[in-house]
Formats: C-alpha cells, structure tokens, sequence
C-alpha cells in the first residue's frame, strides 16, 4: 500500500518515513503541501498523511483537493495535528480527512490506524466490486435498475455507454433452438398441405 508523507519539517517527514518502511508500506515523501499535491496526482496513493500546517498548501486544503476529484478509489485522508483537537477535528473532517493523529506521531497509534486504514480501503474495494455486479434474471435477460424496475439489458447498456446492438443467432441457439422451431414448422405446414 503506497502512504504519501506530507511534512515540511524534514525531522518529521523522516521519522515517519522510516516507521512506515518498518512496517513495510510504500511511502511517498513531499516538503509541502504543492509537491504533496502533484505527487498525489501522479501516483496516487491509498493513504495520505499529512501536515496541518505546510507552505504552499495547508493540510485541511489538500484533503479538500483530494476529495474534489472524486476518484473512484478512496483515499484515506490523516491529518497529523498539535492544532487544538476540538477546532481541528471539526475543520479537518468538514475538509474530508478520515483521521487525526497528533505530534509528534506515536509509532503504535499510528500502526493501529493505519490498520484501520487498511480495513477500510478493503471495505471500500469490495463495495465497488459489489456495485459492479448486475442483478439479472436468467430467464429474459433483463436488468434490476431499481427495487421494482427491470429494464432490457440492451436498453440498459445503450442509455449507460456509446454501445449499440444488431441482433444474430450465436451457432448453439441456432442448432439448439431455431433448428427444431423451423423443423416444426414445417412438419406442421406439410400436415396441413396433405
């Protein structure tokens, strides 16, 4: 799991960098705030940890950032805070951050979360997995929308993408289903011409 550092104290920045190498993430250091925002851009990490107070970009500011994407993967958002925790927790949560943690980071409370951290990021993972299945009934193919609304999955696709379809007979429906239809059809016409 990749965990962008964002700290403009260099002290910091390393004792942390190395407590996260020690329990094996991968870890992405910024000395403010603007390089911890392309970074965040280009490599896009699972977990952000970061100042609140920074040059160029405060903490609560690039959580905003971050948030205004709207990126399908979360990212988990800390805040590492000496702010008065009441202002700051409610400041850091209205911009986005899941979690604070205070300075100087304690290597234990910082594995303990991170843990939730990772928790959550799976949670979030196998949600998206669960919104990607499609309800379907095997019968006439059709598509839950809604709790009582089933579309035709070919309606269904073309209102969701660029996609349209032409409709042919795959070589097993045709030998399984049209070939004897048509046979039928056919007894029953020379019957009736007889």
């Amino acid at each position: 799991m990749n965990v962008l550092i964002a700290e403009d104290d260099e002290a910091t920045r390393s004792v942390l960098a190395a407590q996260l190498r020690k329990l094996e993430y991968a870890v992405l250091e910024a000395a403010d705030g603007a390089e911890a925002w392309d970074i965040f851009q280009r490599e896009s990490p699972a977990v952000v940890i970061t100042d609140w107070m920074m040059p160029e970009i405060n903490g609560p500011e690039l959580c905003r950032r971050i948030r205004a994407m709207n990126r399908r993967e979360y990212t988990y958002l800390m805040i590492l805070t000496a702010v008065d925790k009441q202002r700051g927790y409610v400041e850091g949560m209205k911009a986005g951050a899941d979690d604070f943690v205070t300075k100087p980071a304690d290597f234990l409370e910082l594995t303990v979360r991170l843990r939730v951290a990772r928790r959550i990021l799976a949670l979030q993972r196998e949600m998206q997995h669960l919104e990607g299945l499609l309800p379907i009934c095997p019968k006439c193919k059709k598509i839950r929308v809604s709790d009582s609304v089933w579309e035709p999955v070919e309606s269904y696709i073309s209102d969701r993408s660029e996609a349209h379809f032409s409709h042919g007979i795959c070589p097993e429906c045709y030998t399984a289903i049209v070939q004897p239809q048509l046979a039928a059809l056919r007894r029953r016409n020379q019957t009736q011409g007889a």
